[in-house]
């Protein structure tokens, strides 16, 4: 009685295979107990054959499909069908030979188990009777063959899907980080460009720091997650690049507390609220201001801070397209499934501002 599989390790598919001979004898014996009951028969010669049959045609038509499925796929053994499906019109072939192999099998596996003597289909001298026998194994071997068919198509086709939301989950990441980049790279080589007239020894100084961000970030961004540590490494990097330009009218600190060193956190997640900051925040100052980054702790719940005492929400004249705050909530919704989030509020003491904090599941 076979049905197809999804595609599964090797022990898996095993295991798998085992489970579907155990759940097709144990139909057979309550089948045969029933039978039994009914007509009267002998309980243990009865439920022996029922079961010894079930058996046979079980392993010969599973297996016949496997082998089947692999010989149809054997060019193409990346197909999600691979071991699972040969089609209709082989299988139909396998379900006919695994049932005639099986019951004959099963026939003289009764035989030993009972010490009865049987006459199987092949050396029966009643045809009709053999055919009767032929057609019982035929017919529930079958149904049960499309039953489990069907049943698994429809785990095959929730598998596929999932494949194809985590694929594009993926390739959604990868188009974010990618677009990341060169965001800041086009606003850091505007502001070098600038500087190269005013102060070639501050820009050389600047593109020192700017080929050693772009190197470690590039490290960081082909990677899913990286440690809150490396994350505060590449802003501590960044904030270099800024001081360059800004002078001591930044002031970064960053506090990053020793047992949330090593929590992963997705690569370049605090760098658009970082920049964000500085454009909206503290440039328009004349004296500029202090950006703070944090973390901390809060329950189950990683809380990540970037802080400055700018102008406040709405008050700094630039308009953005807010591309850093898009990207960064697309990213915590997209890895976190709505766990986690992104909020902006302006700072409730007197040095005023505005605080971006990221809550997301800690590790």
């Amino acid at each position: 009685m076979a049905f197809f599989d999804p595609v599964t390790p090797y022990n898996s598919r095993q295991r798998r295979f085992a489970v579907r001979g155990l759940r097709s004898v144990t139909i057979a014996a309550v089948i045969s107990l029933l039978f039994s009951g009914i007509y009267g028969t002998k309980v243990m010669p009865t439920t022996v054959y029922a079961m010894s049959y079930t058996l046979g045609c079980w392993f010969f038509i599973d297996a016949g499909r496997i082998l089947a499925s692999r010989f149809v796929h054997r060019h193409d053994p990346g197909n999600i069908a691979f071991g699972n499906w040969p089609g209709w019109k082989l299988m139909i072939v396998v379900v006919l030979v695994g049932t005639l192999v099986g019951a004959i099998a099963g026939n003289e596996l009764g035989n030993l188990l009972t010490g009865y003597d049987n006459p199987s289909f092949i050396n029966t001298h009643n045809m009709r009777q053999a055919l009767g026998v032929l057609l019982f194994s035929l017919v529930p071997g079958s149904f049960a063959t499309y039953f489990f068919y069907t049943k698994e198509r429809l785990a095959l086709s929730e598998a596929q899907a999932q494949t194809a939301r985590r694929q594009a989950a993926e390739t959604q990441l990868k188009l974010l980080e990618s677009q990341l980049e060169p965001h800041m790279l086009f606003n850091t080589l505007a502001n070098l460009r600038v500087l190269i007239g005013l102060d070639p020894v501050r820009a050389q100084a600047m593109l020192d720091r700017l080929i050693a961000f772009l190197r470690a970030t590039l490290e960081a961004s082909r990677r899913g997650s990286h440690p809150l540590s490396s994350e505060f490494a590449r802003i501590g990097d960044y904030l270099e690049l800024m001081k360059i330009r800004m002078g001591e009218r930044l002031q970064p600190v960053l506090k990053l507390p020793p047992e949330l060193a090593d929590q992963p956190v997705p690569p370049l997640l605090l760098q658009p609220l970082v920049e964000n900051a500085i454009k909206h925040g503290l440039e328009p100052h004349v004296d500029g201001g202090r950006l703070i980054v944090s973390a901390e702790r809060e329950g189950d719940m990683l809380l990540l801070k970037v802080r400055d005492t700018g102008a406040g929400l709405g008050k700094s004249g630039a308009d953005g397209t807010h591309f850093g705050l898009k990207q960064v909530r697309e990213r915590l919704a997209t890895l976190h499934d709505g766990k986690a989030m992104l909020e902006l509020a302006d700072a409730d003491d007197a040095d005023g501002g505005v605080v971006a904090t990221v809550r997301l599941p800690a590790k």
